[in-house]
């Protein structure tokens, strides 16, 4: 097993008041050439948007856009007619494709919204866009893992990649294996909440690490903690 560990602190980092963002990978002017990329996760982004603010409309292509908010809501419109709202348990994917505007703003005029921008490249290029977005229950990711974006899985969100990705809500003390879900993928682990234990590595909140050569990855939990699960390819084609 390989793994290349990224804490909370090392990220980049941008505050321009109406936006708080830190870069797990180089993004905007943050640049970090050992920093680029974990295979096709391109982008990792962890933003508080402040009420009433947001990102106006701009374009995107052939990448597929991942949003999951942590707490407030988010709006989400583009020019593929899509308008929306999303909140925490949602999971929203935009598959840019051939190209498609968006924007998003802090659905609320005074509360800060907190999500996670997620860039992942495409298995496909050039495909038609494709929105899609799943709220789901966190009551069934309690000591367990709960696929939320799968190319294959019913119930799961889509995404034009051969990418997995799993929320887990462990409960101190647990001890919990996960299979990677294709052989030669890597899976990228990103902590929400609290601590864990991967193999001997320990991770506190907002701390990441990727591993691969491996087909299990074993979590402890060494206090109640939220987990974001990235399984994704190794190889950027």
């Amino acid at each position: 097993m390989k793994t290349v560990l990224h804490k909370a602190e090392t990220r980049g980092h941008a505050n321009h008041g109406w936006l708080n963002s830190h870069h797990t990978f180089s993004f905007a002017r943050y640049h970090n050439p050992e920093r680029v990329h974990f295979g096709v996760l391109r982008v990792l982004n962890d933003d508080v948007v402040q009420g009433g603010m947001g990102f106006g409309t701009h374009p995107h292509d052939n990448m597929e856009i991942i949003s999951i908010p942590l707490e407030g809501a988010l709006e989400h419109k583009d020019s593929m007619g899509s308008k929306t709202v999303i909140h925490q348990n949602d999971v929203q994917i935009m598959s840019a494709g051939t190209g498609v505007s968006h924007s998003e703003y802090n659905h609320s005029k005074e509360e800060p919204v907190n999500f996670l921008q997620i860039w992942v490249f495409p298995k496909e290029k050039n495909i038609e866009p494709r929105y899609d977005q799943i709220t789901f229950n966190p009551e069934d990711r309690v000591n367990r893992w709960q696929r939320v974006v799968s190319p294959t899985e019913e119930g799961a969100v889509w995404i034009n990649q051969d990418a997995y990705f799993s929320l887990g809500n462990l409960t101190e003390g647990t001890a919990l294996d996960y299979e990677v879900a294709q052989p030669g993928n890597g899976v990228y682990v990103f902590v929400l909440k609290g601590s864990v234990t991967v193999g001997d590595q320990a991770l506190h909140q907002r701390d990441g690490l990727g591993v691969w050569s491996t087909d299990k990855i074993t979590f402890q939990a060494d206090s109640d903690a939220e987990v974001l699960l990235m399984d994704i390819p190794m190889s950027v084609n």
